[in-house]
């Protein structure tokens, strides 16, 4: 289906303007709570800023458009989910000391 729009009054384009942005924002809504089901809270995940390297931490929250992500050093971040990764549990374990004492078996 075309749409001449040099044949729509001002009015015209003007709600075909607003239920184009309407559209546009569903669908990235849409693609960004497909993204967030590939995560689920609790799983360890990680990103990448501009300032750095990658950080790491753990998805604690849906948002709306967004999820929220405690770090190992404690800071909060709202993530769009489509900047995740799943961390790889040996990385987890590589950046983090064990607390585990392991007893000699007998």
């Amino acid at each position: 289906m075309k749409i001449d729009i040099t044949l729509l009054a001002e009015n015209e384009l003007i709600d075909l303007n607003r239920r184009i942005v309407e559209r546009l924002r569903f669908l990235s809504q849409t693609r960004a709570h497909h993204k967030m089901l590939e995560f689920k809270v609790g799983d360890r995940v990680s990103f990448k800023t501009d300032e750095g390297p990658a950080l790491f931490g753990v998805l604690t929250k849906y948002n709306k458009k967004t999820v929220t992500v405690i770090t190992d050093n404690g800071e909060h971040w709202n993530i769009s989910p489509g900047l995740l990764t799943l961390a790889k549990e040996a990385k987890a374990s590589e950046n983090k000391p064990s607390n585990v004492i392991q007893m000699p078996k007998r």
